[in-house]
């Protein structure tokens, strides 16, 4: 059996938090790790979601006592009101929200190539 590679890894590091994790909720979280302060707008457009797709996503990561958070209410994000558009939210790491971040940034730091074995030249 090969060794894990990095990005079954961190789906499992996220998996392991809670298994009713869905593609775009991941998605939601890795860019907002990346680009913290993005409007839920803003994240929609580079995971390339609608907006309430996006909004229901990375509402799955909020904390469970935060309004309009779904579940399973992570606690890993926080959502505040965008001060340009009453309306609209930013999206930012909690504490525990940057921890995850970096334990993916760790296992990415750790990545070893797996070695892909020539195929066989045919006669």
């Amino acid at each position: 059996m090969r060794r894990r590679n990095t990005i079954l890894a961190g789906l499992e590091l996220l998996r392991r938090r809670s298994p009713d994790l869905w593609v775009n909720n991941i998605l939601t979280f890795l860019y907002a790790s990346e680009n913290e302060g993005l409007s839920v707008k803003e994240l929609a457009s580079v995971c390339r979601l609608s907006e309430a797709t996006a909004s229901r996503s990375i509402r799955s990561f909020a904390a469970p006592e935060a309004t309009g958070a779904l579940r399973p209410a992570l606690g890993l994000v926080e959502l505040v009101e965008n001060p340009a558009d009453g309306r609209g939210r930013l999206v930012f790491l909690t504490d525990e929200g940057r921890r995850v971040a970096s334990e993916l940034d760790q296992l990415i730091l750790q990545a070893q190539t797996i070695a892909a074995t020539p195929m066989a030249r045919r006669a």
